[in-house]
């Protein structure tokens, strides 16, 4: 057994047995004598783990508060006093003896308590075996689900809990903690393996394969019969639920790449304008929910919220200050138009690196988006990939709705379609076209928003997506906006099938000449156009 395992064994193991022994009121617990803050104030690891497992000993709500301060970061020591404060939300540190002490947390004289990943990960085992009582019971739900393979624990005590139990998903995992604990027990009978084994007949998991592989090669050929039986349900399991997180992220990519790819579907479409620059418009919109964060320190919720729509403005009023000065005066010229904007590009990345950093920016992701979502027992999707792939049908969304049901998208199907006749009619095409630069300029920056959770967030941000999105346009069909959706979704999961066997950039390569040998058959894409975009 590996140090880390050793590590939550022993956490588990201490808070349960003394969980077991009886009820301790406050008063029964241990103070914080002088030893206890020289162990915790030490430099020596050693100390600090003598330290750990006395208070691991205590059931008091004060040791309680120490583990958890000590785990996040939030325990400091007097340097002169060794004195113990708990650091509060406010920055405020309070004496964690309880004689009303309070100090700043940014004095000097102050220190944090360090800790290593070892200690960090025994801290966590001992906080979730104390917190087994918790009466909050989705705190019980995730501290049972992070024991279920913790060693050491005592499986009397684990029965009393599952007798008392009354939520169906805790007594789930405390009896797939029993079953742990009887497969890794050599003295366990052939009756409590077997039994051991009908409780991850439906609940499968990588972490008990190694135990269940141990009984395969037993002796006992029952046992091993039905373990191995039990390994073969386990391989069929983790086979399907692979193919399921890879479809889930080629959706997640591909919601991405659908939502850059329409910017360019738009401006593409009405003005036959290929804009290189349309990658610096992404980097503009992640570069908004980083400015967002700034100005909103420690509100990382609500600041991504404010930058989704100043994101879609920054990179609009950046795409219409791109068309006035630039592109209208090279419409009609599609060569002069790619080397112009590919050279916009270039002067955007340099004033980021100029005014910002070269360096990459941290994003922080607000608390709604982090964690995961458990479908199964052995499948769960990121919270962030699955808000984000929401996200961009909310804006294709959005932007059919802007194209099928507004006089904008009247009069852009109708510039589309034939510019001199939509003229000729009254329209200003001259206007269009500014509008619809600004559209997928702003449609751009939203994706950046977007990416800016998934990706980091720095001057090249947009460089990686750009060739990319201009295949899902040619793939889908230009000026389509289903097509664009359809292609982008096509791409992003093929890219994720493929990764995985022939490397990032040869599954890269790979689309790209599938999509060239597509284009050679359907030159209009998937959902063919009609206008002049499409024909020309």
């Amino acid at each position: 057994m590996g140090t880390t395992g050793a590590s939550m064994a022993f956490a588990a193991a201490a808070a349960l047995l003394v969980l077991a022994a009886g009820d301790l009121s406050a008063e029964d617990g241990l103070a914080i004598s002088r030893e206890l803050r020289a162990g915790l104030a030490s430099s020596r690891v050693g100390d600090r783990d003598a330290a750990i497992e006395t208070l691991a000993g205590d059931p008091s709500p004060e040791a309680g508060a120490l583990l958890e301060a000590l785990l996040a970061g939030n325990l400091y020591v007097d340097r002169a006093t060794s004195e113990l404060y708990l650091r509060g939300g406010d920055g405020v540190c309070c004496s964690a003896a309880g004689t009303g002490a309070v100090r700043g947390a940014g004095a000097g004289e102050l220190r944090t308590v360090g800790t290593t990943s070892r200690q960090r990960q025994v801290l966590g085992g001992i906080l979730n075996a104390r917190a087994l009582t918790h009466p909050d019971v989705s705190v019980r739900r995730e501290s049972s689900r992070a024991l279920v393979m913790a060693e050491g624990i005592d499986p009397e005590f684990v029965r009393g809990l599952f007798a008392d139990e009354g939520d169906e998903a805790v007594r789930a995992n405390l009896e797939r903690m029993l079953a742990a604990a009887a497969l890794r027990d050599p003295a366990s009978s052939g009756e409590d393996v077997l039994a051991a084994l009908g409780v991850f007949r439906e609940r499968l998991t990588p972490e008990v394969q190694g135990l269940i592989r141990e009984r395969a090669e037993s002796g006992d050929p029952e046992t091993a019969g039905a373990a191995k039986a039990a390994l073969g349900r386990m391989e069929a399991a983790i086979q399907h639920v692979s193919l399921f997180e890879t479809v889930f992220f080629g959706l997640s990519l591909g919601s991405v790449l659908a939502l850059i790819a329409i910017g360019l579907a738009v401006t593409f479409g009405v003005m036959g304008v290929i804009n290189m620059a349309h990658g610096e418009m992404v980097m503009l919109g992640a570069y908004t929910v980083w400015a967002f964060q700034e100005l909103l320190p420690g509100r990382p919720g609500l600041a991504l919220v404010l930058a989704v729509p100043g994101s879609f403005a920054v990179a609009a009023a950046a795409g219409g200050i791109i068309e006035r000065g630039v592109i209208r005066f090279l419409y009609n010229r599609p060569l002069e138009t790619l080397l112009a904007t590919f050279g916009v590009s270039l002067i955007l990345q340099q004033a980021v690196r100029t005014f910002v950093s070269s360096n990459n920016r941290p994003v922080v992701t607000p608390p709604f988006m982090a964690g995961q979502w458990h479908w199964t027992e052995n499948f769960s999707v990121t919270w962030g990939r699955f808000y984000i792939i929401l996200f961009c049908l909310a804006v294709f969304l959005m932007i059919l709705y802007v194209m099928r049901r507004t006089r904008l998208g009247l009069e852009v199907r109708a510039v589309t379609q034939n510019r001199d006749v939509a003229r000729a009619m009254g329209i200003d095409a001259g206007r269009v076209d500014l509008m619809c630069f600004m559209l997928g300029s702003g449609v751009a920056g939203m994706a950046g928003a977007a990416l800016s959770q998934l990706a980091n967030v720095g001057p090249n941000l947009g460089q990686g997506y750009i060739v990319d999105s201009f295949m899902v346009v040619v793939f889908g069909g230009v000026g389509n906006l289903w097509g664009t959706l359809a292609g982008g979704l096509i791409i992003g999961m093929a890219n994720k099938f493929l990764e995985p066997v022939n490397g990032a950039i040869l599954a890269k390569i790979i689309i790209m000449c599938g999509v060239i040998l597509f284009i050679q058959r359907h030159p209009r894409g998937l959902f063919p156009q009609k206008g002049r975009a499409a024909e020309s």
